[in-house]
């Protein structure tokens, strides 16, 4: 299933002693809005003292991309949890949305770390510009030059000369 962003907004339910309680609001990457909701609890319980039965979500709304067609560079801020520990990292990835760059993360941190969608945080995605790109993987693609040959070209003829039955062989390249 497609990876998605969400808005979450939520609070304490309202109580006598506090009337208007104060409002959190958390971006997360989620397949659906059901596990956005979740993923907002689980956070919201780490940040601070309040659960689901204790709080209410005020709303939930996805968030799009402003520029689809655009490739960029995102730097992505995450922490993780391993066999052996607790582990802060940056990464870098090239895509046309966050979506998409959050899926490469989830994807390349299975492989490479063999780290679950639920013990992966993300602390912050931001676009960085060309020129801020410190991974090799992403440098790589910028300003490289990369050529495609234009393989098999059939040169186009006049109507006045093209005949219609050809006594040599056509040349193609």
């Amino acid at each position: 299933m497609p990876i998605h962003e969400y808005q979450v907004v939520g609070r304490h339910v309202p109580t006598e002693r506090e009337a208007n309680p104060k409002i959190y609001r958390m971006r997360l990457f989620a397949e659906t809005s059901i596990h956005a909701k979740s993923r907002f609890w689980y956070f919201l319980s780490k940040i601070v003292k309040m659960k689901k039965a204790t709080g209410e979500i005020l709303n939930v709304s996805e968030i799009f991309e402003a520029k689809p067609t655009k490739v960029k560079n995102f730097g992505v801020f995450l922490r993780y949890n391993s066999r052996s520990g607790t582990h802060n990292i940056y990464k870098e990835y090239r895509d046309l949305t966050r979506c998409g760059a959050i899926a490469q993360m989830y994807d390349e941190m299975a492989s490479r770390h063999s780290a679950r969608e639920k013990s992966i945080h993300i602390i912050d995605i931001k676009e960085i510009a060309a020129k801020l790109t410190r991974r090799a993987n992403t440098k790589q693609f910028l300003d490289s030059g990369i050529k495609f040959p234009l393989t098999h070209r059939v040169p186009k003829t006049l109507p006045q000369f093209k005949k219609t039955f050809s006594a040599a062989r056509p040349n193609t390249f």
